[in-house]
């Protein structure tokens, strides 16, 4: 027999736990047997379940948290609550706006390009009579992002007084400043919901871009507050928002300043 013919091995499953692949594995005739993933998968599931476990209170206000002191250990809850209300207090102080600014074009430097070096400036440009549909529902909306969202500022002009001779066919116009420069353009609400667009489609855009921060206590409230058709006042919640439509945060170009 020529010795330096290769020997065939016979090997059935490389993976399978037999004496004949133990025999093969000792003479590193095949490689070792890989380690099971199911430890590693059990382990990532346990750490999860630690994980959502220890945060269950996260993204509850102060009245809901109050309802579960029946629940609850109340010292673990008492740490929530001073976390709450030291968020409410960096939140009260930030929350420098509350309400709809209108602009004037002698203005709109310091009111909006200089002031958005301080924080986020939305800018709302309406048609020259006010009464398109869809200015007339970001009027709307605009109203109530104010309320809720205080830290970012929120402007409303018309937008021929702003740019002369701006056509109504491009209203509303919302511009999205910070740091002194435009972050974002929409022109026209075809790429949020039309007609149909509400706070939640907003919120998203804003979220997109840094101006919210994802996972806010006040997201997840509305969430919690919206009726039983899933809208509030002017609309329903960035999930829903979402899921009608996938909002394109890319910065938009512009060569206003």
């Amino acid at each position: 027999m020529d010795m330096n013919m290769p020997v065939n091995v016979p090997v059935d499953d490389p993976n399978a736990d037999t004496e004949w692949n133990d025999i093969l594995r000792r003479h590193k005739i095949i490689p070792e047997k890989p380690p099971s993933p199911t430890p590693l998968i059990e382990e990532a599931l346990t750490q999860a379940r630690q994980l959502a476990h220890e945060n269950r209170l996260e993204g509850k206000d102060l009245e809901e948290l109050d309802e579960l002191e029946d629940d609850e250990d109340e010292a673990f809850l008492d740490s929530y609550r001073q976390k709450r209300m030291q968020e409410m207090k960096v939140l009260e102080q930030k929350s420098v706006y509350g309400r709809v600014f209108p602009v004037q074009k002698v203005e709109y430097s310091w009111e909006v390009t200089e002031e958005s070096s301080k924080a986020w400036v939305c800018v709302l440009l309406t048609s020259s009579s006010g009464m398109n549909v869809e200015s007339q529902r970001l009027v709307e909306v605009w109203r109530e992002l104010a309320a809720t969202w205080g830290e970012v500022k929120f402007c409303q002009m018309r937008a021929d007084l702003c740019i002369e001779g701006y056509p109504d066919r491009n209203t509303p116009t919302v511009l999205i400043y910070s740091a002194g420069e435009i972050r974002r353009q929409i022109v026209t609400l075809k790429e949020l919901g039309g007609d149909r667009t509400n706070v939640g489609d907003v919120e998203a855009v804003l979220v997109g871009l840094g101006a919210i921060k994802h996972g806010d206590t006040r997201l997840a409230k509305k969430e919690r507050d919206l009726d039983g058709n899933g809208e509030g006042k002017a609309g329903g919640s960035i999930r829903q928002s979402e899921r009608r439509k996938k909002v394109d945060d890319e910065d938009g170009e512009s060569d206003w300043e």
